[in-house]
């Protein structure tokens, strides 16, 4: 399908700086073929040390959006890394909600984004997006059709909806505000005011590059808190290079899941599409949504977030 109209995207750069720089470009250029002006490419120009610039520049991009003449249609985040956690003290909470409380702007990110995820809607009501970013997703060599697809049908539309085979996992329907992303930001904040209380969630959770066991015990801090006790269901996403080693003794990421599903108290599901894969979906971050499972299959329905005011639907860049 062709697009209806232009989208706005605007980059911006909380977390780390552009290392792969082709990747950057082959992003820019498959928005641009899809029919999106994009703004904001000073960004992929900055670095310091890991960082994509300063603190207050990185701090910059996201305040910028509550003064912003125009509001883009997306404001897309080009990687993660690390970084955004020191910009949580210094984003004007109150001026963010007033902008984009009820606009239909999409902000977009996964891995370390999910802190900025988590403190705009504690602190702020906002509701953002976890999803493809610039370099990683859509400057990938190859372009994932799910990622891609996923992406522009969910922001287009006032209502999304995401299946996968979930494997061995009886067969039931919870309702909740659907929130999640990186594993370990999601620990990081605890006990924080960055740290939303969600209660009845459908909590979903990644991560890369950790030990088994590492994945384990982040996994028993958010239960031991009492965060899972609280949701009505955990779904297991991508956890990718999460390998075990010599010392784990045939211990792995499948054990440490089963110790989990023991202790939990609620469905625990895996297979979803989302994490630091090339597949992802796009999913709002603590709106009401509604899982179901039927026959090893499930579908979660999702409403109630920010969406562009007119499809753009382009095919495969």
């Amino acid at each position: 399908m062709q697009a209806h109209s232009s989208c706005h995207v605007r980059l911006v750069a909380p977390s780390g700086y552009p290392h792969d720089r082709d990747a950057m470009a082959r992003g820019v250029a498959r928005l641009h073929k899809a029919g999106c002006v994009v703004d904001g490419e000073e960004v992929l120009s900055r670095a310091e040390l890991r960082y994509a610039g300063s603190d207050a520049q990185r701090v910059a991009d996201i305040n910028a959006l509550a003064t912003l003449e125009t509001l883009p249609d997306v404001a897309l985040s080009i990687r993660g890394g690390y970084g955004a956690t020191r910009l949580l003290e210094h984003l004007h909470y109150d001026a963010l909600r007033e902008r984009l409380t009820g606009q239909p702007m999409v902000m977009v990110g996964h891995s370390d984004f999910t802190a900025l995820q988590m403190a705009l809607y504690a602190r702020a009501g906002l509701v953002s997006f976890g999803g493809p970013m610039l370099g990683p997703d859509f400057g990938a060599v190859e372009l994932s059709p799910l990622t891609w697809r996923h992406f522009w049908r969910t922001i287009s539309a006032p209502q999304g909806n995401a299946s996968w085979d979930c494997g061995e996992v009886e067969e039931f329907s919870a309702e909740g505000p659907l929130w999640g992303g990186n594993l370990a930001m999601l620990c990081s904040l605890l006990q924080t005011p960055y740290f939303p209380r969600i209660e009845g969630g459908i909590l979903f959770v990644e991560d890369v590059g950790e030990p088994p066991f590492r994945i384990e015990r982040l996994l028993y801090q958010l239960h031991l808190s009492g965060v899972l006790g609280r949701q009505r269901a955990l779904i297991l996403a991508d956890f990718t290079q999460c390998r075990p080693a010599a010392y784990d003794n045939g211990y792995d990421l499948a054990d440490g899941f089963a110790q989990i599903r023991r202790i939990a108290g609620i469905p625990v599901l895996s297979g979803m599409p989302f994490g630091h894969d090339p597949d992802k979906f796009t999913l709002p971050f603590g709106v009401p949504a509604r899982l179901r499972v039927v026959g090893r299959r499930a579908s979660l329905n999702f409403h109630g977030y920010p969406h562009l005011r007119q499809p753009h639907e382009p095919p495969m860049g």
